[in-house]
C-alpha cells in the first residue's frame, strides 16, 4: 500500500483563554494523497484552518497547544521536528494559499521583494543563484498567474493592488517553490464571483499542470464538488464523513452532511433551502459523545455517552455516525 503525502492522527488541539481551555480540535484524522485533491468544508469556527495551520507549526503556542496526535508529512512527523528543520520541510514541499491576502502580504515592502525572497529561500536552492536570475523566476511566477504587466507590478506595493490581483500574488508565492503540497484556504473569500471564477480555473489549471496534491478549505459545496475528488466534512473539531466526491453528493450519510446538503439553495426555486437547527457547541465545555448530538435529528442515547468511530460506508466511504453501526 502507497502511504499518503500527508497524514494526521489524532489531532487534539486547544487554546488557553481567560475562561479556560478552549477544546477545539477532538482527534482528527485526514489523509492526502500524491496528487490528490481533497475538499475539507464545515461551518465556521469548526476547525478547519486550525487543522492546516498546527500542519504548517504555524499555530501561535502560547495560547495554542497541540496536547496529542501525529502529522506525518512523506512519513516524517512534523510535531516531532524542531522549528528550524521544519522550515526546510516546508520549503521543499508544502505552501499555503492564506484566505486573505492582504493580512498574508507585508505592506511595507515591495511585491518584487517578498516574491524574489520566497524565491530565494525555498528549498535553499535560489540561496547561491544571481539576482537577475532570482528575479526572472518572480517575474515569471507572475506571468504563470496571469498577472498584467508583471515588470510593473513587482515594483508595487500590496495596496496599489486589488483584491483579486494580491490573491493572484499570493498562488505565486505559493507555486514558485514548487511544493508538493498546496493548501488552499478559502482563496476567493474577498472577492465578487467573476474573480472567484477566475481565481479558481486559474488555480485550478496551475495545480493540473505541476501535478501537485492539494487541499481546499471553502464553505461553498458547488466549489468541492467541481473541483475535488475526495471530501472531508468537519463539524466542531472532529470529521464526521470522508467521501470520493462523487459519492458523498450522490449518497451523504451523516445527518450533519444532508444537513448541509439541504442548506444549499435550489437553481429550479422548487422548495426552500433549509438549515441545520442549532449552533457550534462551546467549546469550554463541548457535549460528551458525539459533539453532533444537541443538533441532530436522529439522536440516540449511546450518542450522548460515547465518540463514534468511523464505519465504513463502501467504496472508501466512511461516517462518524452510530447510525451505521450495524
Amino acid at each position: 500500500m502507497i502511504a499518503p503525502l500527508l497524514e494526521i492522527k489524532n489531532l487534539h488541539v486547544g487554546f488557553d483563554i481567560y475562561g479556560g481551555h478552549l477544546k477545539v480540535l477532538d482527534g482528527v484524522t485526514f489523509a492526502v494523497g500524491k496528487g490528490a485533491k481533497v475538499g475539507l468544508v464545515g461551518e465556521t469556527g469548526c476547525g478547519k484552518t486550525t487543522t492546516m495551520k498546527s500542519v504548517m507549526r504555524i499555530l501561535p503556542i502560547p495560547p495554542g497547544k497541540l496536547t496529542e496526535g501525529e502529522i506525518f508529512f512523506k512519513e516524517r512527523d512534523l510535531l516531532r521536528v524542531n522549528l528550524k528543520k521544519v522550515r526546510g520541510v516546508k520549503g521543499k514541499g508544502i505552501s499555503m494559499i492564506f484566505q486573505d491576502p492582504t493580512a498574508a502580504l507585508n505592506p511595507v515592502f515591495t511585491i518584487g521583494r517578498q516574491l524574489m525572497d520566497v524565491v530565494k529561500y525555498s528549498k535553499g536552492a535560489g540561496e547561491n543563484q544571481a539576482k537577475d536570475t532570482i528575479r526572472d523566476r518572480a517575474i515569471n511566477a507572475l506571468k504563470d498567474v496571469a498577472m498584467p504587466d508583471p515588470e510593473r507590478i513587482m515594483e508595487n506595493y500590496p495596496i496599489q493592488l486589488s483584491g483579486g490581483m494580491r490573491q493572484r500574488v499570493c498562488i505565486a508565492m505559493a507555486l514558485v517553490t514548487g511544493s508538493e503540497l498546496l493548501i488552499a484556504d478559502e482563496p476567493t473569500t474577498s472577492l465578487d464571483v467573476t474573480i472567484q471564477d477566475q481565481v479558481l480555473r486559474l488555480l485550478g489549471n496551475l495545480v493540473e499542470e505541476k501535478r501537485n496534491s492539494t487541499i481546499l478549505i471553502t464553505h461553498s459545496l458547488g466549489i468541492v464538488r467541481e473541483w475535488t475528488d475526495r471530501v472531508y466534512v468537519m463539524y466542531a473539531g472532529s470529521m464526521v464523513e470522508a467521501a470520493p466526491t462523487k459519492g458523498l453528493f450522490s449518497n451523504p450519510l451523516h445527518p450533519y452532511t444532508q444537513g448541509l446538503m439541504k442548506a444549499v439553495p435550489k437553481l429550479t426555486g422548487e422548495g426552500i433551502a433549509e438549515g441545520v437547527p442549532g449552533r457550534i457547541p462551546n467549546y469550554l465545555n463541548p457535549p460528551s459523545g458525539c459533539r453532533f448530538h444537541p443538533r441532530c435529528p436522529h439522536v440516540m442515547r449511546i450518542c450522548e455517552q460515547e465518540r463514534p468511530p468511523f464505519f465504513d460506508g463502501g467504496n472508501t466511504h466512511q461516517v462518524a455516525c452510530f447510525l451505521y453501526k450495524e
